[in-house]
């Protein structure tokens, strides 16, 4: 009797284990670890039942790694059911927890899916070779229903910025995933020559194909990927892009509000094979939880706390919507813990060698005060530049305060931050009118917010600063210049204390304009550096992304235009190249910056040469281009 009873509490520990391996049943937050799964609750439900047979399952969404560490990174995969839709939103719902990363799933709605009866069992090794026969880590963890069947491991006892491929395996079984490959950070003081990221923002399905992630990866041409905001859009098919066409209509089909909806929408955004491509081979470092359009600290652009908007849209609580969202995240982004006092954080800080410090804001959901929701934008302006505003909050702004004044002390060569929406000013008054002529859900509409980072880097002499940033679904580059504190040169760009790369978007369409033609965009983009006479660079018309390639000694942008998204292909167009060396804190000019020469939009001082000189990726072979439409 005592030997059945040893042997019984034996195995409950061991699938206690494995439970606990798979980080989505843990709390986002270190310090309140009562939001994570019970997972003894999960371990009896399940008990007695053996692991789902391998030949009811499938990995459905490929592989993926994210937020990179010198000795560990974050490793996930999914593995389902035939029937792999989880539409049950128990575990946000009733008592559960504000916030809750997982509850257990209570009764079981009629017609729904129940939940698993038997867990999923799925090993990992991560090894130095593809072969995966050098393996480093390796282990066994759980899924289940709880958590949309997603697993999330930390693979650890790893080396500093090196190469790992990883993979997964249903447990007694041949059926593998995917080989993935992923790369670890440089430790905070080793010394490199040079660091390499793909920028992204702004991914939306019906618009078109995301050809800008894979491009990177058939060229083999950088270390990581960094997200800056809409991976995943809340329309249905028609109200923003019309995906029929092409055969990309958002799932489900109406706008999301409920854990099923976003974990349906991420699953949806998951079938497009340039993300799943860029995902497998890349660690990526994510930000913004993605719940809607517009969204700060108590509402969003469609749905706020008032009875009239809970009856018109969606029936459903702004606090509830962001759980749901917040869920779905976490379980579909290979993302860390943070170590917070709250769930929503988001934010944190990268030391990558001595060569740079990455600092991702969270300037969307996290504790940002109100912001242009269209129908306020008289009142936004008016309190644009009041000091109890704040674009994340006074908690993140103190501590990226700090983190600025700590980079430069511990003398990392660069600051990277990475910014969801554009940091420079920006006067778009030939499209606003002259009444609003800023875009107030930015920073133009936190000037105070802006204003005390501009005075916590010249109060304490902290140069080489490079913003990056997206939202916009356009191309921007800007010398970083306090305006009328910092007397500024455009000629030089003396009295500037850095540099903004703003990026268009994967495939969300110009924002003067789906497919606006070449010309008209190339005009307007000439009229907006006449108006901002920071900015140097503006490119209206091509979806895509940039690459930042930093240096000790200088950094890079490389500005890569799409010459159509509405069908896969690798193809691209070298659009731009910005220098910044170090210690300048402006953008090289020799005699203009850029080079003096760009294929598209408009450069100050310089000219625009268009070749539609065309790079195919998957070849290495260059052709002309002549596409006629954009996007969708």
């Amino acid at each position: 009797m005592m030997l059945h009873l040893l042997t019984f509490v034996a195995c409950a520990a061991v699938a206690a284990a494995s439970y606990a391996n798979n980080l989505n049943y843990r709390s986002p937050s270190y310090n309140h670890p009562a939001l994570g799964v019970a997972i003894h609750k999960v371990n009896k439900r399940h008990a007695g039942s053996p692991p789902t047979h391998a030949s009811e399952l499938n990995f459905t969404h490929g592989v993926a790694s994210g937020d990179p560490y010198p000795h560990s990174v974050i490793i996930w995969t999914r593995c389902a059911p035939i029937k792999d839709d989880v539409d049950d939103n128990s575990t946000v719902s009733n008592d559960v927890p504000l916030y809750n990363p997982v509850s257990i799933q209570g009764q079981v709605v009629e017609k729904l899916p129940p939940a698993s009866k038997a867990p999923i069992c799925i090993k990992y090794k991560v090894a130095t070779d593809q072969a995966l026969t050098k393996v480093v880590d390796s282990g066994t963890a759980y899924t289940s229903s709880d958590v949309d069947y997603t697993l999330k491991v930390e693979a650890q006892k790893l080396k500093p910025y090196t190469q790992y491929y990883y993979q997964f395996q249903i447990c007694d079984s041949d059926h593998k995933s995917p080989l993935g490959r992923t790369k670890t950070t440089p430790a905070p003081h080793d010394l490199l020559a040079k660091i390499s990221l793909a920028v992204y923002s702004c991914s939306n399905f019906p618009f078109g194909f995301f050809n800008a992630y894979g491009n990177p990866v058939r060229k083999n041409s950088v270390d990581y990927v960094l997200h800056l905001g809409d991976y995943l859009y809340e329309y249905p098919n028609g109200e923003y892009g019309w995906g029929q066409s092409i055969g990309r209509i958002p799932l489900p089909d109406r706008i999301i509000y409920t854990l099923y909806d976003y974990r349906k929408r991420h699953a949806t955004y998951r079938t497009d094979l340039d993300l799943l491509l860029s995902h497998s081979q890349f660690a990526w470092i994510s930000d913004d939880h993605e719940v809607a359009d517009n969204t700060y600290r108590d509402a969003s652009s469609r749905l706020n706390n008032t009875e009239a908007s809970f009856i018109e849209d969606g029936g459903v609580s702004v606090d509830q919507r962001k759980m749901n969202a917040v869920r779905a995240y976490f379980e579909w982004l290979p993302i860390r813990q943070v170590e917070m006092d709250d769930n929503l954080r988001i934010w944190r800080s990268f030391s990558i060698g001595s060569l740079l410090d990455l600092i991702m804001l969270d300037t969307r959901q996290y504790d940002r005060s109100i912001t242009d929701l269209y129908w306020n934008t008289d009142y936004i302006h008016s309190i644009s530049n009041d000091a109890g505003r704040s674009l994340m909050g006074s908690r993140q702004e103190n501590w990226f305060y700090k983190q600025l004044i700590e980079s430069s002390k511990r003398g990392a060569a660069w600051r990277v931050i990475g910014s969801q929406t554009v940091f420079s000013r920006l006067n778009e008054s030939i499209s606003y009118g002259n009444v609003n002529p800023l875009d107030y859900d930015a920073w133009d509409g936190y000037q105070s917010n802006r204003n005390r980072t501009f005075k916590t880097l010249y109060d304490n002499s902290i140069g080489n600063n490079i913003v990056i940033s997206g939202d916009s679904h356009a191309n921007w580059v800007s010398d970083l210049v306090w305006l009328d504190h910092s007397a500024y040169n455009t000629s030089t760009g003396k009295g500037s204390i850095g540099v903004e790369f703003a990026g268009t978007a994967v495939s969300s369409p110009s924002p003067y304009g789906q497919n606006i033609t070449i010309l008209a965009a190339n005009n307007k983009s000439s009229l907006l550096v006449r108006d901002n006479r920071e900015l140097q660079w503006s490119e209206l018309y091509y979806r895509g992304y940039f690459e930042l390639h930093i240096s000790q000694h200088s950094a890079n942008a490389s500005y890569f235009g799409m010459p159509t998204v509405i069908n896969r292909n690798p193809n691209e167009i070298s659009l731009a190249n910005f220098t910044v060396l170090s210690g300048a804190n402006a953008l090289y000019r020799n005699p203009v910056t850029g080079g003096g020469v760009v294929a598209n939009g408009y450069l100050r001082g310089g000219k625009v040469v268009q070749t539609n000189l065309t790079h195919n990726t998957e070849t290495g072979g260059y052709f002309i281009s002549h596409e006629d439409v954009e996007d969708i």
